[in-house]
């Protein structure tokens, strides 16, 4: 994606005050409220993108390269690619929350899941960082009045460098392009080393320990 497009839609759509919710809409049968806790100290999340699917759908492996969508994601915050290939999916449902999660703050997403959707996923980009974002793939949505609760610690993509240089850093903290051209990272999805000073970014705001956020899901149409 070109990086001045990228970075304008950063600008509109990752600075605004409060999260605002995307349902998705089409003929399921079964409605969840999905909360997402930031439970960090420094850092905020770009928009939520939450995904209901048929089992064995992955956003993500840990160990394994990322696809282009993913990173995508985790370098600038821009959700549209991996959101457009699981819309393509069949059974498959997608919403989002829209503006910064930022520390101590929460936000639910209402999505929808369709007959034979029993899973999901959802990634958002952690900021400031390089290529670091929250994620839970994959994970079995409840049935009935059950509630379930998943933990995500900071994954890193592996898809570019952890300079932490404000110049390959999007949003407000940095204002960065969101990138760094021409330059691989580790080649591979892992857990995040964190914050470490080499660059711009101060360990004392910044660092974290795992977890980073904590993920409730509730089926409200049983209620």
């Amino acid at each position: 994606m070109n990086r001045t497009i990228l970075r304008n839609r950063l600008a509109v759509g990752l600075l605004a005050a409060a999260p605002v919710i995307s349902v998705a809409a089409d003929d399921s049968m079964r409605t969840y409220a999905v909360n997402i806790t930031n439970l960090t100290r420094g850092i905020s999340f770009t928009p939520v993108m939450v995904a209901t699917h048929q089992k064995g759908t992955r956003i993500y492996t840990l160990g394994q390269p990322p696809s282009d969508a993913l990173a995508t994601l985790a370098e600038g915050g821009d959700i549209g690619p991996l959101a457009a290939l699981l819309s393509a999916m069949p059974k498959s449902s997608v919403a989002s929350s829209t503006g910064l999660l930022d520390p101590g703050q929460n936000v639910t997403v209402t999505i929808s899941a369709s007959k034979g959707a029993s899973h999901l996923s959802l990634a958002a980009m952690m900021l400031p960082t390089n290529d670091g974002f929250i994620g839970v793939t994959d994970v079995a949505l409840p049935r009935g009045k059950q509630s379930l609760a998943y933990l995500s610690s900071g994954h890193d993509a592996g898809s570019e460098p952890n300079d932490e240089l404000c110049t390959n850093i999007p949003g407000p903290f940095c204002q960065g392009l969101g990138g760094s051209p021409g330059v691989g990272g580790e080649g591979h999805v892992h857990i995040h080393a964190g914050i470490h000073g080499i660059g711009n970014l101060a360990p004392s705001d910044y660092d974290w320990r795992n977890p980073v956020a904590r993920i409730t899901v509730r089926q409200v149409d049983s209620e």
